[in-house]
């Protein structure tokens, strides 16, 4: 199963990620649904390091 999301800009940009099971991909979709464009962006762009930045409660702080 592949979860896909589109790009708003530009309009030929996508990310893609393969999962085994459904369920995983609609739980990734759900979870990508309610990312900030800027996230959205980044993890098209693949700039894993600048997600935690990007989320709205902030980074996660390892206590």
């Amino acid at each position: 199963m592949t979860a896909t999301l589109p790009s708003a800009s530009p309009p030929n940009s996508s990310f893609t990620e393969t999962y085994d099971r459904i369920i995983d991909a609609i739980a990734r979709e759900r979870q990508i649904k309610d990312w900030s464009r800027r996230k959205k962006e980044a993890l098209i762009a693949l700039d894993y390091e600048a997600l935690p930045e990007l989320s709205k409660r902030g980074p996660v702080r390892a206590e």
